[in-house]
């Protein structure tokens, strides 16, 4: 006969309230926790579908379920189930098998590209994250903000036209500035014009560009244009990219009146026992980087020279205002120069 043992029934009724309380504790609780969790996933499939679509409608393709569920990092039930909810609440429409943005879907997926390109122009300005980590982390803080945060951050950025990769920013009305300029594979040879638009996707293909240095806000002129190679003169070097990479640069043509920008080089390209002078730093140099370039003195008019070359000429120290300052090859290649004529 089993006695019972009022201290430890108290006990394990004690248990089971302290583990109900941690399962339903209103909001805290793990209940709701993985609810939130749940609603969080689905939101974050959904908007990523929107701005897949928005994405693909904007360069003229056509996008059914099979290309969202190869283009998604998520299950394929999941995306159906999440694309037959959004048919529901006529976020999009099928129109022979092709999935399309309704006016109400456009409008959603215009604020998810606002808030991602605006937080990339955040950390471009505000932030010392590398380039290459804009994207992933502009993906991960477009679904978190709201309305409202994304109005007071683009405020306190100056309401920015344009993110650090040339891509239009929608304002808070959905208006989205026009983008000008051409792929840089259409140009004819000895074709003059600036850079405006750097594509970061794919992945892959943003790299190979960024790998070479190649700046927004620069001024070029193409050398070669064939099936195999293209090639640009830019601010003092020769830069070549295979077709299907140099698509991904868009460059606004000048009028034939302008000529190329001949004594102006990057410091990068300073030679032993040239001297030159400052003349700016490239747009490409933003936040935290440019703030420290300027703080060690690499400012508008100031004479500049190699003073020590390391053993693979990587990195270089530049004597500037009475200091040797030694900056990678990346670095210096932000900081645009004119030689002094007697050593050019």
């Amino acid at each position: 006969m089993i006695s019972y043992n009022p201290v430890s029934a108290l006990l394990i009724f004690l248990g089971i309230c302290i583990l109900l309380f941690l399962l339903f504790w209103p909001e805290k609780g793990w209940y709701w926790k993985m609810k939130n969790n749940l609603k969080d996933n689905e939101k974050t499939v959904i908007e990523d579908v929107l701005k897949q679509l928005y994405h693909s409608e904007i360069a003229g393709n056509k996008m059914d379920i099979n290309g969202l569920t190869a283009l998604l990092k998520f299950k394929n039930d999941q995306i159906v189930e999440v694309v037959k909810q959004m048919t529901i609440n006529e976020l999009i429409i099928s129109d022979k098998g092709f999935l399309k943005l309704t006016n109400q879907g456009k409008e959603y997926a215009v604020r998810i590209v606002r808030v991602h390109r605006l937080w990339e122009k955040y950390l471009a300005e505000k932030t010392g994250f590398e380039k290459t980590e804009w994207h992933d982390q502009a993906e991960k803080m477009e679904h978190k903000l709201s309305f409202e945060e994304t109005n007071k951050l683009a405020i306190a950025l100056g309401n920015p036209i344009f993110d650090p990769h040339g891509d239009p920013i929608p304002t808070k009305k959905g208006v989205i500035a026009k983008l000008n300029g051409d792929p840089l594979p259409t140009l004819k040879i000895n074709s003059i014009g600036i850079i405006t638009h750097i594509e970061d996707e794919p992945e892959v293909i943003y790299k190979q560009i960024i790998a070479k240095n190649i700046h927004i806000g620069s001024q070029i002129r193409v050398i070669e244009n064939n099936t195999k190679n293209i090639v640009f003169y830019a601010e003092g070097e020769e830069f070549a990219l295979a077709p299907i990479v140099a698509a991904n640069i868009t460059v606004e043509l000048q009028n034939n009146q302008v000529t190329l920008e001949k004594n102006k080089f990057r410091l990068s390209g300073l030679l032993e026992n040239e001297t030159a002078k400052i003349i700016g730093i490239s747009k490409e140099s933003r936040g935290e980087n440019r703030r420290r370039l300027l703080d060690l003195g690499f400012v508008k008019g100031a004479d500049i020279s190699i003073d020590l070359l390391s053993p693979l000429n990587n990195p270089k120290a530049y004597l500037i205002k009475g200091t040797s300052i030694a900056l990678r090859n990346s670095q210096a290649s932000h900081i645009l120069i004119q030689k002094n004529q007697n050593h050019a």
